[in-house]
């Protein structure tokens, strides 16, 4: 019973996330917009984090299930994807670059703040 009580909390902020998306008509999914108020709230201590821990244990356990839907949706487009498949490996290689560089640099930013 707690574990549906968790998981009605994180459903019933992310229904609200998708409510505001479609009343506000602002550029981000409802699902973002639902993060950031789950986010606000722990951070207000509306929401404490007991209230919703178990859940999201066993969603982060759980959290490679959730790719199926997404890697077979990509199956029905395997002939646009193998078209063009150079472009999209080039991509991927350099914002996997720019990424790794980025965080690096800013973790290095931090950590000589830090020691100042």
């Amino acid at each position: 019973m707690k574990l549906l009580r968790q998981f009605l909390i994180i459903l019933i902020i992310c229904s609200i996330g998708e409510v505001l998306n479609k009343v506000v008509h602002v550029p981000l999914p409802g699902s973002i917009i639902g993060m950031i108020l789950l986010f606000i709230l722990l951070l207000t201590g509306v929401i404490k984090l007991e209230m919703i821990d178990e859940i999201s244990k066993f969603l982060l356990d759980h959290l490679a299930f959730f790719f199926i839907p997404s890697g077979v949706g990509l199956l029905a487009y395997v002939g646009i994807l193998s078209k063009n498949l150079l472009p999209i490996l080039v991509i991927c290689f350099v914002t996997t670059v720019l990424v790794m560089v980025v965080t690096g640099l800013t973790v290095q930013l931090i950590k000589g703040r830090k020691a100042r």
